[in-house]
């Protein structure tokens, strides 16, 4: 319990740190959206909080204003139709999720924890409550995304995310931060769609082979 008043102070503190350097990034990210293509600069879309809670999670946009709303890309035909030319660069950077630094002033999210959940990805939801995930808030970055990301299968994402609130500590955030910064930069793990379009291979497979 220490802890976790411990971490809403850091997550505060540094949170409001890294919007004030990072804010010449904000600009030129900014820009490069407008000068791309029409619409807001900003994307919101409703996501599953601490306790389930739903509230609405920032991102930079990286979609053309006409892709079907409330819709998680991997349930899109042919998603890459839908992404700008500059989104392709955000969502491959990670850039585009710098925006949740506002969720985490708002008190909506953690820099560390299990990512937030699209509201009607009722699945993975599912799958955390086994473990017990949602007394957490939500984070940036956490520890699944550096054991895989989109590569995990929801189960196994649900398991690591267990795994983090059985271990929640100081060191065990430092850890995930250094490695998400690692991630970054060498794109490991990201799968346009996200863990669904993996589901959605892995169950063709399994329907394939079922024929042969």
């Amino acid at each position: 319990m220490f802890y976790l008043i411990f971490k809403r102070f850091y997550d505060f503190v540094l949170s409001l740190v890294g919007l004030i350097i990072l804010s010449p990034i904000f600009l030129i990210i900014i820009i490069a959206i407008k000068l791309d293509s029409k619409g807001p600069i900003l994307f919101k879309q409703k996501r599953v909080g601490r306790n389930k809670k739903h509230f609405n999670i920032y991102k930079f946009r990286s979609m053309k204003i006409d892709t079907p709303k409330e819709t998680p890309t991997h349930m899109l035909e042919n998603p890459e139709q839908w992404i700008t030319k500059v989104g392709k660069f955000l969502r491959k950077t990670s850039l585009d999720e710098l925006p949740q630094i506002i969720n985490i002033l708002k008190g909506n999210m953690s820099i560390i924890g299990p990512r937030p959940a699209l509201w009607n990805q009722y699945d993975l939801i599912e799958e955390r409550d086994k473990y017990n995930v949602h007394i957490l808030y939500p984070g940036l970055t956490g520890y699944a995304q550096i054991h895989g990301r989109d590569a995990l299968l929801i189960p196994d994402k649900a398991k690591l995310d267990g795994f983090y609130v059985e271990h929640i500590s100081l060191w065990l955030d430092i850890k995930i931060f250094f490695g998400t910064i690692k991630k970054i930069f060498t794109s490991d793990g990201i799968v346009e769609g996200g863990t669904g379009t993996l589901e959605k291979i892995h169950q063709n497979i399994k329907e394939e082979s079922k024929k042969t």
